[in-house]
């Protein structure tokens, strides 16, 4: 086995699916190939990697061992068989080639080309392709599991959708963000102020999850796409974090990624109730309108002088945003004894954040 085989047997099952994708994207030639049997009509049957399995497990055939064109491709699907692919592309190494998989490796595919498929991509570490004659549907098989390659239009469709939905979402989180922050300094945050803002940010988290696989399916099509995602998420994953980290209970980085995990996990009726999110963020028995007090390590971070790893220091030795602010109306030197370097800059942007200035 060789080196490149064995680091496709590390990467997970997750990450052997978005490659598989990936190389069915458009801009590819195997993309270009698929494309071509699709417009003539025509079925088929493409295993790419792990080459040496995949022809110990079939039979017949052509032996060749010709470079690999989309053009070549399309050519040898005219015939019944299976064509194989090597893992890099460069080279046809069969063409008409029965496969013959174990029959008794479980599959819920219909077809007989499916099955097939489906069959081989579980004994094999190949990506197998099927593609129906009749149907003229494209199934990407990894591990057993079919991925359906979409149409572009309509996958153009969902990305439109998505981008729709996350600029409208985030220029609403930033409003509710802006609010928290007054909300913050004024001491009078709620329960029900940090449970909205939590499902917004897990809503544009979601969409921005499901704009991912549209994105991985465009190829280059997608690059004006990935922009927008950025444009709308950014530095916001970052932020979610320090807001979680702000009002949980246990307020470790640990801790906050396992909360995001579970509330990732939550269904949408329970991430809309407020006593579901106080329960994840380890509080008990409090009500909508109960008032929490953040540790203002979201809003010490968003100040330039506060260098990575301070604002943990300054909420450690202090406790609290409200104790925070209160040194610095106080002495705002006394912050220099938690490595700020420049405790008046520091001062003054708080200020501006209250509205003091």
């Amino acid at each position: 086995m060789d080196a490149q085989e064995t680091k496709q047997e590390a990467l997970s099952p997750k990450q052997r699916r978005e490659q598989a994708i990936r190389m069915c994207a458009p801009g590819t030639s195997l993309r270009m190939a698929i494309d071509m049997i699709i417009a003539g009509h025509l079925g088929a049957l493409i295993t790419i990697g792990d080459e040496d399995a995949v022809i110990a497990a079939g039979n017949d055939g052509f032996k060749l061992d010709v470079s690999f064109t989309a053009s070549r491709l399309f050519e040898l699907a005219k015939m019944d068989g299976a064509v194989v692919i090597d893992k890099d592309f460069t080279k046809i190494l069969r063409a008409n080639f029965h496969l013959n998989p174990d029959p008794s490796l479980p599959t819920n595919e219909t077809g007989t080309r499916h099955r097939t498929a489906a069959r081989m991509s579980l004994l094999t570490n190949a990506t197998v392709i099927s593609i129906s004659e009749r149907r003229q549907v494209v199934n990407v098989y990894v591990d057993g599991k079919g991925m359906q390659l979409r149409p572009i239009s309509e996958v153009m469709a969902s990305a439109s959708q998505l981008t729709g939905a996350m600029q409208s979402t985030r220029e609403e989180l930033d409003r509710r963000l802006v609010h928290l922050s007054e909300l913050e300094f004024d001491n009078f945050v709620t329960l029900a102020d940090v449970s909205d803002i939590i499902y917004l940010f897990e809503i544009l988290m979601t969409s921005a999850e499901e704009l991912d696989t549209c994105i991985l399916e465009l190829g280059r099509n997608g690059r004006i796409i990935d922009m927008q995602r950025n444009e709308y998420v950014g530095s916001l994953d970052e932020d979610y974090t320090l807001l979680i980290r702000d009002y949980a209970r246990d307020s470790s980085a640990e801790n906050a990624a396992a909360i995001r995990e579970t509330l990732h996990n939550t269904p949408n009726d329970q991430l809309r109730s407020s006593k579901s999110i106080a329960k994840i963020l380890g509080f008990e028995d409090i009500s909508v309108d109960s008032i929490l007090l953040p540790l203002g390590l979201r809003t010490l971070n968003r100040v330039s002088v506060v260098r990575k790893g301070v604002a943990d220091k300054i909420v450690g030795e202090y406790g609290s945003l409200q104790d925070v602010v209160a040194v610095v109306e106080e002495n705002p030197s006394k912050l220099e004894e938690v490595g700020v370097n420049n405790p008046d800059v520091l001062a003054n942007s708080l200020h501006r954040m209250w509205g003091r200035n």
